[in-house]
């Protein structure tokens, strides 16, 4: 049994984003469609940022060795850098 796809929905889809949401034209057609459906609040909510559990299984994978050796040159403890210490460099003024 073959099913047809629906058309894309171009009136509904040109209303939402130039007239509901105001976008700016430039910006509506560098939009993924992706991209639009979330700033429209039609994604599915997955994807998501993770759980505290979640990040700290990311963070144990992967280890951020630069911001460490850093800290260790400034004399802070990993997870409390000095007052004043910054992690951007170039941010000092």
């Amino acid at each position: 049994m073959s099913r047809e796809a629906a058309p894309f929905p171009w009136e509904a889809v040109l209303h939402a984003g130039l007239c509901r949401m105001r976008l700016d034209p430039k910006i509506f057609w560098t939009m993924t469609p992706l991209e639009f459906a979330i700033a429209a609040g039609l994604g599915d909510g997955g994807g998501g940022a993770p759980d505290r559990r979640g990040l700290e299984a990311l963070m144990q994978a992967f280890p951020d060795a630069r911001l460490r050796a850093a800290s260790a040159r400034n004399g802070a403890d990993d997870d409390h850098p000095r007052h004043g210490a910054t992690c951007f460099r170039g941010a000092e003024r």
